[in-house]
């Protein structure tokens, strides 16, 4: 019995090393793997990017060749430094530094030492590389941008680091992948498939040839070129019109949702963001926080709309029910609520209806149809939701969807929100307390995206489709479903042909009566907005910042626009001679009225974004922002116009 167990164990033993041995020679392959990585060397050839088109085909991003030297540091062999540093125009220092990293990184992949060489640079370097064992020199293209201009739309490339690598393995070091802008939206499009080509070496670690003659390398394949709903020619004369002011342009085809222009000011050249200087330009750039060129001020500026949200006032109040087309209210300059409060207005003739509500940019028209709109619910809790859900229709208070990575939300306030704010129940608040929002002031804030938008929905009667910037992927049949499905507001298409009446006598006899267009029926509407900052504790009073919204023709829209002008004082003084050239550029193709370019084209707001803070600070209620209460509570001189 003894004999027979020793047997067994012996023969157990025996199968267990044998299932072993097998595994490890047959089936487990990462020794073979790591005995390859001995003998053979890994290449990749890096595609071309796609190129990026304008709407019309005009070329504004291609590609340039460059050169990055490569080191794989466990085949360095000792070198004459100063000479290689001398030929890469590098200090021994830097050098020195960026060995250690690539060590530290991994000894066997390859990855870049010096990145981005110039044509003459690596002509002057390949033919002495033969020196230098372990290092080689890998091609790869760089963006080349057609244009000056559109460098928030475009974004740029920058390599990847190690973060990115380890969420995305597919990228290795020294790959270039997009950032913001398109280049970052369409990086999957863009980018292609890179090719692999693997290299036997014999044991002196010299190249013998393909691997198994080549039948596991690959080509590279090359990026898939786009084509943007921008407008070139548009895109850079708004820019042109922005020189020396600070704000946006957002220009929208309402049938579409296709984003015409997409301007921000200041901007930059993209051309600063690519080659050598990359890293020290962008330092520039990132660190200028006054002008702040990379802030995408029509994606993430948040600003009080000011008198352009009266237009979606007048609609709620239609919608509710609580006024009609031709009720006239009273302004007495101004709108009286509460304890003899008053929310001042500028001059104009009285009684007013919606239409010419619109036209005058009449407060006490608005406060007194937001009011209703509120009150007519039991709880000004309800109201304040149910006007958030109108708001909500028309994309606001949310991110709009479109394509580019940046943008924020801004705030349509809920009754959440208030009640948070007047602690409530311990103090009850009413729909006075908010009526700073009836005028696109108070606590609302929209981004100049969301007020193209909203005005691109009063142009199509009630409906919008989702902002984006991707016309065609070529070989690609069609661009994602969420762009071509058609929103629909809560608004009945009934009630805008009064809003759109009004918008069309802000041209003909209101507030912009100076900036109409020949030829072209514009619907617009002014806006003042009042500028706020906190300072230390207090809140100071700055200039104005000047609003516009229009749209053009009156009937089959072809542009919605929203300009907003930091510090531009009133609606039609920067922001509607902007609009109105940007609408007769896109329409006509040509400026009629070439003294009105001039000044806008020559005009400055520099001297006023450098001058000292004006006016007397406020105290801030317990460091909270400013309230629609506080703003009401104002004195009669510190009211906007409009």
């Amino acid at each position: 019995m003894r004999k027979l167990l020793l047997l067994v164990v012996v023969m157990i033993t025996g199968v267990v090393f044998a299932g072993r041995l097998f595994y490890l020679q047959v089936l487990d392959t990462s020794f073979e793997k790591l005995s390859e990585n001995n003998a053979i060397k890994v290449e990749y050839d890096y595609p071309q990017r796609g190129y990026v088109y304008d709407r019309n085909g005009e070329l504004l991003v291609s590609n340039q060749p460059s050169y990055d030297v490569m080191v794989i540091p466990r085949e360095v062999k000792p070198l004459d430094t100063l000479e290689f540093c001398r030929l890469l125009k590098i200090s021994k220092e830097t050098f020195i530094e960026k060995m250690e990293k690539a060590w530290i990184y991994s000894p066997r992949i390859p990855q870049p030492l010096i990145a981005q060489l110039t044509k003459a640079e690596y002509a002057s370097l390949s033919e002495k590389m033969y020196k230098f064992e372990g290092f080689y020199i890998q091609k790869r293209s760089l963006r080349e941008y057609q244009v000056d201009h559109s460098a928030n739309v475009l974004g740029y490339i920058r390599e990847v680091d190690e973060r990115i690598i380890k969420n995305n393995p597919d990228y290795i070091m020294g790959e270039l992948i997009g950032k913001a802008g398109i280049e970052q939206a369409y990086e999957d499009v863009l980018r292609g498939v890179k090719g692999v080509k693997y290299i036997q070496k014999d044991r002196f670690n010299r190249d013998i040839g393909s691997y198994k003659d080549g039948i596991f390398d690959t080509i590279p394949e090359r990026g898939k070129d786009i084509v943007l709903t921008i407008d070139a020619e548009l895109q850079k004369y708004g820019e042109e019109l922005f020189v020396n002011k600070r704000g946006g342009i957002v220009a929208i085809e309402p049938a579409t949702g296709e984003i015409l222009a997409l301007v921000t000011a200041p901007n930059f050249d993209p051309g600063l963001l690519v080659g050598r200087e990359r890293s020290k330009n962008f330092t520039k750039l990132y660190y200028d926080t006054i002008a702040k060129p990379l802030f995408d001020r029509g994606l993430q500026g948040e600003y009080s709309p000011g008198s352009p949200f009266k237009t979606l006032t007048g609609l709620i109040a239609m919608e509710e029910g609580v006024i009609d087309t031709k009720e006239r209210i009273y302004c007495n300059h101004g709108y009286v609520y509460g304890r003899g409060r008053k929310l001042g207005c500028h001059s104009h003739y009285s009684p007013l209806a919606m239409t010419d509500g619109i036209a005058q940019s009449c407060n006490a028209y608005f406060c007194t149809a937001y009011r209703r709109a509120i009150e007519k619910y039991p709880t000004p809790q309800e109201g304040i939701d149910n006007w958030k859900k109108h708001l909500s229709s028309f994309g606001l208070g949310d991110y709009m969807g479109y394509d580019l990575p940046s943008g924020k939300k801004g705030l349509i306030p809920s009754s959440e929100f208030y009640n948070r704010w007047y602690e409530y129940p311990k103090y009850k608040w009413y729909a006075t307390a908010t009526i700073s929002n009836a005028i696109g002031q108070g606590e609302v804030n929209l981004t100049p995206m969301q007020m193209a938008n909203f005005t691109a929905a009063i142009a199509n009667r009630g409906y919008w489709y989702r902002p984006h910037f991707i016309k065609n992927i070529k070989g690609v049949d069609t661009i994602p479903q969420e762009y071509t499905t058609r929103i629909t507001t809560t608004i009945d298409p009934q009630h805008f042909e009064p809003v759109v009446q009004g918008m069309w006598d802000v041209y003909n006899k209101g507030t912009a009566a100076n900036l109409r267009v020949p030829g072209i029926e514009i619907c617009g509407k002014t806006g003042t907005a009042e500028n706020f900052t906190r300072i230390e504790g207090q809140t100071v009073q700055l200039t104005d910042h000047s609003t516009f919204v229009a749209f053009a023709p009156k009937d089959n829209p072809k542009i919605a626009i929203a300009v907003f002008v930091e510090n531009g004082y009133w609606g039609s003084r920067w922001a509607g001679k902007i609009a109105s050239l940007m609408i007769e550029k896109y329409i006509k193709g040509e400026i009629t009225r070439t003294d009105l370019e001039k000044y806008v084209l020559e005009g400055s707001l520099m001297e006023e974004y450098e001058k000292p803070l004006r006016g007397r600070p406020f105290p801030i209620n317990d460091g909270k922002k400013i309230s629609a209460k506080f703003l009401a509570d104002l004195p009669k001189e510190d009211k906007p116009l409009q």
